[in-house]
């Protein structure tokens, strides 16, 4: 069974618990006085007078909540709020008055007038500065709760923008890279329609697999393989025997989740600076392993070089909201950088942090190892 008090619940047993700790600390301080002065009750007698007037105000308390909730006293003071307040107060302390006078008449003789009088000569100060104690008690638990409301209220709406972020980065990239897949559509049709062809089933089969499963911030290692194996295929095309592909994903790496689409940004600019700049044949190499707590990802192309300023050939839509994806989902955990290689192209770099993602397709033949 429980105690309401506003909107906070107690449970009897504790609630009761609590005043029964008053009623004894006032006891034995009504005890001790009389002690000092000679005139000592049975100690019995301490214990009923002060049960009488604790307990009366134990009743009390639920209405003294329920005041402060309805009229709470804000910050800064409005004084028609205090005046109600002093009303209040004066009333539920005349109301515990002659509920406690009440009570002692059955036990102490001289009637309930005497009583009244004992009471309102005694006990009207304690009455006071105890009503005004449980609404400051109230008032400080309405704060706790309200700061504790507010923190989790800034918490779901601070997630809900970062995920509002990172879904327009990720809506960002798919126009981006539809546009650039048909521009090369578009150059093969006069020159190779079969191959044009080509490109365009590959093309929606990944769009088709983009609409089926693509609605997660995240996905495993695995399905991002898969879908980025789609795109090579379109590449492969595209450049005639002059781009060769290796994917290489060790088993144990396979299950990591990681962000959707972050690899075909990181290889379009691979291709794009690289075969798509430069004359001769090129290679692109995707490498991921898994270290300790940490999925490392290199992307490796081997004919492109780095400018003055560190960027393969530049800043471009792929590069700069992949960099801040990984920043939006692991802050400092995650790291994107470009590094030369010897003797010529250019390495991409990825770390995440592993965490294991459960899926039930199936690795596809080309990144089985």
């Amino acid at each position: 069974m429980n105690v309401r008090l506003g909107r906070l619940e107690v449970r009897l047993s504790r609630y009761l618990g609590l005043w029964s700790v008053v009623v004894v600390v006032f006891a034995m301080q009504s005890c001790t006085n009389d002690a000092v002065n000679g005139h000592l009750w049975p100690p019995s007698a301490y214990l009923r007078w002060s049960a009488i007037q604790w307990l009366t105000w134990a009743a009390l308390a639920p209405l003294v909540f329920r005041l402060g909730e309805r009229y709470p006293i804000p910050f800064p003071l409005r004084l028609s709020r205090l005046f109600r307040h002093i009303g209040y107060s004066l009333g539920v302390t005349l109301l515990a008055m002659l509920i406690g006078a009440a009570v002692s008449s059955v036990f102490e003789p001289g009637g309930f007038g005497q009583q009244l009088g004992q009471f309102i000569s005694k006990h009207v100060a304690t009455g006071l500065l105890a009503y005004w104690s449980l609404l400051a008690i109230q008032h400080l638990l309405h704060f706790q709760a309200e700061k504790s409301r507010r923190e989790i209220e800034a918490s779901r709406l601070s997630a809900e923008l970062a995920q509002s972020r990172l879904q327009v980065l990720k809506t960002q990239l798919q126009p981006h890279f539809l546009f650039n897949t048909l521009h090369a559509i578009v150059t093969l049709l006069d020159e190779d329609a079969l191959s044009a062809e080509d490109m365009l089933l590959r093309l929606s089969e990944l769009l088709r697999a983009f609409l089926e499963d693509y609605d997660g911030q995240e996905i495993s290692l695995r399905r991002e393989l898969e879908l980025l194996e789609l795109y090579l295929g379109i590449q492969r095309t595209r450049f005639k025997g002059q781009l060769t592909t290796r994917i290489y994903a060790a088993p144990d790496a396979l299950e990591a989740a990681v962000p959707s689409l972050v690899l075909q940004p990181i290889v379009e600019n691979a291709i794009r600076h690289g075969i798509g700049q430069h004359v001769g044949t090129d290679c692109i190499e995707v490498d991921c392993r898994r270290d300790g707590d940490t999925l490392r990802i290199e992307v490796r192309n081997h004919n492109s070089t780095l400018d003055d300023s560190g960027h393969a050939g530049g800043h471009g839509i792929g590069l700069s909201n992949t960099r801040l994806r990984l920043r939006e989902l692991h802050g400092d955990a995650a790291e994107l950088r470009l590094d030369l290689m010897v003797p010529r192209g250019v390495a991409c770099r990825l770390r995440l942090p592993f965490r294991a993602i459960e899926e039930a397709d199936e690795a596809p033949e080309h990144v089985r190892v």
